[in-house]
C-alpha cells in the first residue's frame, strides 16, 4: 500500500477514531527533460545569490516572507510547527449537510480515508449513517502547511475526503450566468432530444487523454526512426446562424451514428436496432 499523506483522529461528538488518508487521484503525463541542444546533455537548475553572484546550496536556503519591497523576515520550520492548530492531528466534524447543496466548484483534491484497527467500528457506523441519511460531513483538517475545510462522503462502503476551496478562493466572473435571450419551445424540445441521443451510463473507463496517447506514439515512431505524420485537424466551424437548422442537423447526425443494441433470441435484429441508447441497460 502507498504511504499515507495524513494520519490522526476523526471526531464527531464524543466519538473518535484513528484514520489515515491516501491520495485518491493523481494526474499522469509524459514528462520531458530539458537538454542542451548541441550535445543533448541534461541542464541543471541552480539557485544563484545575485548579491554574491554564486551558487547557493540547498542547506543554505531558508523560507522568507516579503513584508516590504526587498525586505524579508525568515520563517523557520520549528516556528511553523509551534503554531499548528489542533486540526494538524485531529479532524473534527463541524456539521452535516445535504450533498446536493454543495457546489462542485468548491472541490479540490480527493483522498481515500481508511480506519486504523481501533477505529473500524465507529468508521463503519458513520459511513452507514451517512449512506442512509444522504448527508455528508464538513470538517477541518490541517495538511501541507494549510488548514482545509473538507467534505466527507460515503463511497463503495468507505469514506472519501475532498479538500475544498474557501469562498474567497472561488473566483467570480463578471457577466457569468444565463444570457438575456428568448428561447423558442421548439428549440428547447430538439435540444432535449439531442441530449437523449447522446445519453449513456457513466463509465470513466471510456475516457482517455488522446494527446498523451499521441505523444507516446510520437516517441515510439522517433525511436524506430519513422516519420511523424500530422494528425488531421477538425475544420473550423462557422458561427451558427440558424439555431433550429443546426439543432435538427445535429439530431439527424446523432441518429445516424447510434449503435444498434445487441440482439437476443427473443428479439429480432430490426427491433433491436430501433432502440435508443437510453434504452440499453
Amino acid at each position: 500500500m502507498a504511504a499515507s499523506v495524513w494520519s490522526g483522529y476523526l471526531t464527531f461528538g464524543l466519538i473518535s477514531m484513528p484514520v489515515r488518508l491516501f491520495s485518491g487521484a493523481r494526474s499522469t503525463s509524459i514528462s520531458f527533460n530539458m537538454l542542451h541542444r548541441p550535445d543533448l546533455q541534461r541542464v541543471k537548475q541552480q539557485y544563484i545569490c545575485p548579491l554574491e553572484n554564486k551558487v547557493v546550496e540547498r542547506s543554505e536556503i531558508v523560507k522568507g516572507y516579503e513584508f516590504r519591497k526587498d525586505e524579508y523576515i525568515v520563517i523557520e520550520p520549528e516556528e511553523i510547527k509551534k503554531i499548528e492548530p489542533q486540526t494538524a492531528k485531529t479532524m473534527e466534524i463541524l456539521e452535516f449537510v445535504k450533498e446536493a447543496e454543495v457546489d462542485p466548484v468548491y472541490f479540490d483534491a480527493s483522498y481515500y480515508m481508511l480506519p486504523e484497527e481501533a477505529g473500524r467500528r465507529p468508521y463503519a457506523l458513520l459511513t452507514k449513517a451517512l449512506e442512509e441519511s444522504e448527508y455528508v460531513a464538513i470538517a477541518k483538517l490541517t495538511m501541507h502547511n494549510r488548514e482545509y475545510t473538507v467534505f466527507l462522503r460515503p463511497h463503495s462502503g468507505g469514506l472519501m475526503l475532498h479538500t475544498m476551496y474557501y469562498a474567497e478562493e472561488v473566483k467570480q466572473v463578471e457577466g457569468f450566468g444565463a444570457p438575456d435571450v428568448e428561447l423558442k419551445d421548439a428549440e428547447v424540445k430538439i435540444a432535449h432530444q439531442l441530449i437523449e441521443a447522446l445519453a449513456d451510463k457513466w463509465d470513466p473507463e471510456k475516457y482517455h487523454d488522446n494527446f498523451q496517447e499521441n505523444l507516446k506514439k510520437l516517441i515510439e515512431t522517433k525511436l524506430e526512426g519513422g516519420k511523424v505524420v500530422e494528425i488531421d485537424k477538425p475544420k473550423k466551424l462557422a458561427p451558427v446562424v440558424d439555431l433550429m437548422a443546426a439543432l435538427k442537423q445535429s439530431l439527424a447526425d446523432m441518429e445516424g451514428k447510434k449503435k444498434p443494441a445487441a440482439t437476443t433470441k427473443e428479439e429480432p435484429a430490426a427491433a433491436a436496432g430501433g432502440r435508443s441508447r437510453r434504452g440499453r441497460g
